[in-house]
């Protein structure tokens, strides 16, 4: 006797038109650790002095954006975008305000962040 398609455990359907770990999404930039870590410490001192308070991060084909969000409902009021095919040109880092000004962008992450990384001053 042989299963008809509407015979079969539902669930064995859905793991068999489920894509494999290897290629569920090979073509997607993503954040490293180093560069996701340094991303939340800042996120999170500003979480901590009531300056944000909600995040997204979204890995798309061509870049990888972290935005920054005062309130949930409203736009982000900041976005860090990782576009590897500008590594060459402008810098593959970018800081984006919500107007969509490119406020800085370079090489190198840490530096590109020092435009909305306020520093501990001495008063």
């Amino acid at each position: 006797m042989s299963l008809t398609p509407e015979d079969a455990d539902p669930s064995e359907q859905r793991a068999m038109a489920r894509p494999t770990a290897a290629n569920a999404q090979p073509n997607r930039v993503t954040f490293n650790r180093l560069e996701l870590n340094r991303i939340l410490n800042l996120y999170g001192r500003m979480v901590a002095d009531g300056e944000w308070r909600d995040y997204a991060i979204d890995f798309l084909k061509d870049r990888a954006v972290f935005s920054v969000f005062r309130r949930a409902s409203e736009v982000p009021i900041y976005r860090i975008e990782k576009d590897p095919r500008l590594a060459r040109k402008q810098g593959m880092y970018s800081v984006i305000s919500a107007t969509g000004l490119i406020l800085r962008r370079g090489q190198e992450l840490e530096r590109v962040l020092l435009v909305i990384d306020r520093k501990l001053a001495v008063v």
